[in-house]
């Protein structure tokens, strides 16, 4: 049978009702078709493919490794149509749902405070935030945009700048007043220095040692999987702290911290931007809308 000639989006469409409603039954209510007719096209599906799709038994159904990765793959494809459909019977007005994967700092310091905005300007767009520090696979997690800090390893992502802070190395007043000040980097060795509990680009915190750079390693009595974690345990007085500067500006300007050892500052910076998956056509509307306005009203900046 000719390409041509098969309903590919219906077959998909059935396929999908069956993974999310668990059978052939109760995907055979919603399509207004029969249970037999359902458990043949899925069967057809699956011989074009040369791949098994489903386990079947008599009391459930069970997605094959090969059906999890094609059903990931439908609901990108199903979603990309209904909104080909939408763009071309509404003007290209943005409307769907996009999922976001950010880091807990970008989100508390440059995307909330400015979300109200982007949810006034496109009403019809909904977002999903993910908020973790750690690196996922956008087609796994089904992640439209992920923002990302540090360089960036050579993937099929496509990349938008979002802008570069400073790193700076702070404490708080409660805790500087009962340890000291340090000026030295043999004094920044007896302080409790706190760390991320995942690997970093450069092991350690770069510091300046007779106009070379060295590389300090911090303490391991406490670690936390994401910057505004080490934030908090600043502002608690636990120990010191080595973050992007835009996550703390407003604790040095509110003195709750201070920064430290600025002349032992290498000045390495840190650059954010949002990837995502792009196979070189025109990005649904949902999601241009939300990298123009990252790119306008959440960037990064030291200042």
């Amino acid at each position: 049978m000719s390409r041509l000639t098969i309903n590919r989006s219906g077959e998909m469409a059935v396929f999908a009702k069956v993974v999310e409603l668990g059978g052939f039954s109760a995907a055979a209510k919603v399509c207004c078709m029969t249970p037999s007719a359902v458990s043949k096209l899925v069967q057809r599906l699956e011989e074009r493919l040369g791949v098994r799709l489903v386990n079947r038994s008599t009391r459930r159904l069970q997605l094959t490794a090969e059906g999890c990765a094609f059903y990931e793959r439908v609901v990108r494809i199903l979603a990309d149509i209904d909104e080909a459909e939408r763009s071309a019977g509404a003007g290209e007005t943005p409307e769907g749902r996009v999922r976001l994967n950010v880091s807990a700092s970008y989100a508390t310091h440059a995307l909330m405070p400015v979300l109200p905005e982007f949810l006034a300007e496109f009403p019809s767009v909904s977002l999903d935030i993910l908020q973790t520090d750690a690196v996922v696979d956008l087609m796994a997690e089904r992640v439209d945009i992920a923002v990302r800090a540090g360089p960036l390893k050579t993937s099929s992502l496509i990349a938008r700048k979002l802008g570069t802070t400073s790193m700076t190395i702070v404490g708080a007043p409660a805790y500087l007043d009962r340890f000291g000040v340090p000026q030295t980097i043999e004094d920044i060795e007896a302080h409790n220095r706190l760390s991320h509990s995942y690997a970093r680009a450069i092991d350690g915190w770069p510091l300046l040692s007779n106009a070379e750079q060295i590389a300090l390693p911090p303490t391991e009595r406490v670690r936390v999987s994401d910057g505004e974690g080490l934030r908090q345990l600043a502002l608690a007085g636990v120990g010191l702290v080595r973050l992007p500067t835009f996550t703390v500006r407003e604790d040095i300007r509110a003195g709750r911290l201070l920064p430290l050892v600025e002349h032992l500052n290498p000045g390495d910076a840190e650059t954010f931007h949002a990837v995502f998956l792009g196979q070189g056509g025109a990005l649904p509307s949902r999601v241009r809308v939300v990298l123009d306005f990252l790119a306008r009203r959440a960037r990064i900046s030291s200042s």
